[in-house]
């Protein structure tokens, strides 16, 4: 009677081949691929990624706890997405320079797009551009490629009335319809008071790469800005040189002090 209680055979044969049968199934799942996202899932993080490379290109540089506040992020969605992108080369840290320390504390990191993020944007036709306008300053000369870019702005604020007289109101009120006609032609446009002055900000430029060669096409924007805002205006910056934005600046004229 006691060797029975001692004999374990039973449970040993039981055991065995469930613990085979358990390994067994394991390394078949592990054997599996990896089980993908859901499609509903990957459009939208799809359109959380277009959201922060909108918000880099528009208003950036922008904080990471900025781009969590205005799309309803958590930190670690944001972080995420900035990782994707800087790791991708569409996305950097913005210079010192360029970040806006305010009160104390640790200065927080700013992030831009860069030239390939915009490049992602759209330039599909950029060789062909480039292509024609080499052929047109062969055939015309450098008046050619001027008259050109003048056309061509012209297409775009042909719709924006001149600035009816030079007081500020009247100014940051041309200084909005240009930009709104920029933004319809694809140069994500806005303005923005500076000082005694407002500025037109261009984040994004369908023809930079070309500008770059021909750096007409922003001499005929500029001087479209000074004939409608009836004033003289000044380039701060412009993509084709490198830049985040094109920045031009309006002086405004301050209000004459009550006698």
């Amino acid at each position: 009677m006691r060797s029975e209680f001692r004999h374990t055979g039973v449970v040993k044969t039981d055991a065995t081949p469930r613990a085979s049968k358990e390994r067994a199934d394991h390394a078949r799942s592990s054997a599996l691929p990896a089980v993908s996202a859901s499609p509903v899932a990957a459009g939208h993080e799809g359109h959380t990624r277009a959201a922060v490379v909108k918000l880099l290109l528009e208003d950036g540089p922008i904080t990471a706890s900025e781009i969590g506040t205005r799309l309803g992020l958590s930190a670690a969605g944001v972080r995420r997405h900035l990782d994707a992108l800087l790791e991708s080369g569409e996305a950097r840290e913005a210079s010192a320079g360029a970040a806006r320390h305010r009160g104390r504390g640790r200065p927080a990191k700013y992030f831009q797009i860069t030239a390939k993020g915009r490049g992602r944007l759209g330039h599909a036709y950029d060789d062909l551009a480039g292509a024609a306008m080499r052929q047109l300053r062969e055939v015309g000369g450098d008046a050619a490629i001027t008259d050109f870019a003048r056309r061509r702005v012209q297409a775009i604020v042909g719709e924006v009335a001149p600035a009816a007289d030079q007081s500020s109101e009247g100014l940051e009120q041309t200084a909005d319809a240009i930009a709104d006609a920029f933004t319809s032609a694809g140069f994500a446009a806005s303005t923005r008071p500076v000082g005694n002055g407002v500025q037109i900000c261009q984040h994004h430029c369908p023809v930079s790469h070309v500008a770059e060669e021909f750096p007409e096409l922003c001499d005929a924007e500029q001087e479209a800005f000074a004939q409608l805002l009836g004033t003289h205006v000044q380039r701060l910056a412009t993509i084709a040189n490198g830049d985040c934005a094109c920045t031009t600046h309006v002086p405004l004229v301050p209000p004459a002090a009550p006698k």
